[in-house]
């Protein structure tokens, strides 16, 4: 008969709070198995383990969680299936340059053939390719094979995540080797993060040069200068210079700063801006096509671009500079070289006018909601997260007309994937428990992971989610009409959310008139845990103008 498990021995899990705590992480999020036990039982007893039902929206809360720290964020899931269903999450945080440290379980070690993939033997959830699958999804992947080898492994990780280009790890664990590892016995693990590239200095000249002799600048900020929010805010204000964003640069510069276009590159007022332009500064941008109306938006003015991936530069509109290195460094490099430099007033006065006038444009356009969007930034603290779900609000004005004054606390699906908006929610309100965190999705989106409002009432974040029902999939519904299509796939049955709140315990509201929601928010943020706030999307008046994704669908004949 064998003895009963010893509970004060330690094991895997105890290296893994060691590794968390020393780099500052408090917090796992996950779904337990039997392949990650001893992993979720160290974590919940000496950090905070916060329960998921599903493992993409644990991945999706690790992300969010590591947006809104700034640091990194933690996925314990199981083998096989539990892997595969955290793969398109994973994708997310690849897409986002999020680290996210996602572990996940293995079939003891005995059973994996070397130079996988093999011939499966048949052993319960296993996958042979599963390291393959990793590899695909993350910036770092490793396998543990050697009990002695875990702090070694996990600090490799690490290392990688927080080497520009960030990105997510994945590591692989054995479940006999969690049980296995133990902290006395880890082999000496001293990995620290590359240095980013060093600065052409001809490169740097050259931009100085042009930026010099510019009188109607602009700047471009994607997510890649997000380190470098003073250096971007002081040159902005030195050259006078309207700054333009992707939807992930947004709040590096705060969004009341009289500069600050936005994330509006493809509206008239923009575009007359850009063609009056005579240098645009693009800094960690990729130029995405839903920021550039699939790439038709011309830009005829000299670019400067600053990129940490080489193969970014000049990839989409030709650079007449190009600077390979950290955005931070590259920026204080040129603000050096521009120390005397005087902005031109009356282009910065045509700046402020566009800002206004796109702001005001929009604001017209999108009806009753813009008193929820007065709202939400009147209510919710400027540290605050609104994590976004793909949703007609959001993609309409909440990525663009509802104020970001801090750049993590602009959470959304960077890779355009629905039904993520909830777990992100739950993730980013576990970074900053001290202020409220809002959530906005859409009835077909939050239908995704319904599972995931047990989570939140479970966890008792703060956290209101905002779900704008307007029975199915408007987004497509609206491209369906506009361009002709029969509508097919985007009514769908919707529960009654109302219902579904008090199954989960959840204090609920249902808006129906514009002007209550306020009332409603305020009295969510108050009670200060999680609620749910319906807004009845075919009551809002004045009736918003119509959203249709900026896709391209191809007309006439296949040559």
């Amino acid at each position: 008969m064998n003895p009963p498990p010893d509970p004060t021995r330690r094991t895997g899990g105890d290296v893994l709070v060691e590794v968390m705590r020393r780099h500052g992480v408090t917090t796992a999020f996950g779904v337990i198995s039997i392949h990650n036990l001893p992993l979720v039982e160290a974590v919940d007893r000496d950090l905070e383990f916060v329960e998921m039902r599903h493992e993409a929206a644990a991945v999706n809360a690790a992300d969010a969680f590591a947006r809104a720290s700034g640091g990194i964020g933690v996925a314990l899931t199981s083998t096989g299936t539990g892997a595969g269903n955290a793969a398109g999450s994973m994708v997310e945080a690849l897409t986002a340059g999020s680290r996210v440290l996602h572990i996940t379980g293995q079939i003891d070690s005995e059973y994996l053939a070397p130079g996988r993939p093999a011939p499966s033997r048949g052993v319960i959830h296993e996958f042979p390719k599963q390291a393959q699958l990793l590899d695909a999804v993350s910036v770092h992947a490793a396998t543990i094979t050697d009990a002695k080898d875990v702090e070694a492994e996990l600090e490799a990780a690490i290392a990688r995540m927080l080497t520009a280009p960030w990105g997510p790890a994945s590591i692989e664990w054995p479940s006999d080797l969690q049980y296995l590892a133990t902290p006395d016995q880890q082999r000496p693990a001293a990995w620290t993060p590359r240095p980013a590239p060093a600065l052409d200095p001809d490169a740097v000249a050259r931009a100085v040069e042009l930026l010099r002799a510019a009188r109607s600048p602009l700047l471009w900020l994607g997510g890649g200068a997000a380190n470098a929010a003073t250096a971007v805010t002081e040159l902005a204000h030195r050259l006078g210079a309207g700054v333009l964003t992707s939807n992930s640069g947004r709040g590096i510069i705060p969004e009341d700063d009289p500069l600050l276009i936005g994330n509006f590159a493809t509206t008239p007022p923009a575009r007359a801006l850009l063609d009056s332009a005579d240098v645009v500064l693009a800094i960690g941008t990729h130029f995405r096509s839903n920021e550039t109306a699939s790439y038709s938006l011309p830009i005829t003015a000299d670019i400067v671009q600053i990129d940490i991936e080489p193969t970014t530069i000049g990839r989409v509109y030709p650079a007449t500079v190009g600077l390979v290195g950290e955005a931070g460094d590259a920026i204080r490099a040129i603000n050096a070289g521009l120390h005397d430099v005087q902005p031109d007033e009356t282009w910065t006065a045509r700046v402020e006018q566009v800002r206004d006038r796109v702001r005001a444009e929009l604001t017209d356009y999108i009806g009753g909601y813009a008193e929820i969007c007065r709202a939400i930034r009147q209510i919710l603290p400027a540290r605050s997260v609104i994590a976004r779900d793909v949703t007609i609000p959001s993609s309409q004005w909440g990525n663009r007309l509802l104020p970001i004054f801090e750049r993590a606390t602009n959470v959304f699906p960077l890779g355009g994937g629905i039904g993520q908006g909830l777990a992100m929610g739950i993730g980013a309100a576990h970074a900053r428990p001290d202020v409220p965190t809002l959530v906005m999705a859409g009835d077909g989106g939050l239908a995704v992971h319904l599972g995931e409002l047990a989570s939140l009432a479970g966890s008792g974040a703060r956290c209101v989610v905002v779900v704008f029902n307007d029975g199915g999939y408007g987004v497509l519904r609206n491209m369906q009409a506009k361009n002709g299509f029969r509508r097919a796939g985007v009514d769908l049955h919707t529960p009654r959310f109302d219902l579904l709140a008090a199954a989960m315990d959840l204090p609920y509201h249902l808006i129906q008139r514009v002007e209550t929601f306020a009332d409603a928010l305020t009295a969510a943020v108050d009670r200060g845990g999680p609620a749910l706030i319906e807004v009845d999307v075919a009551a809002i008046e004045p009736v918003p103008g119509a959203f249709v994704p900026p896709v391209h669908v191809p007309t006439g004949s296949p040559s």
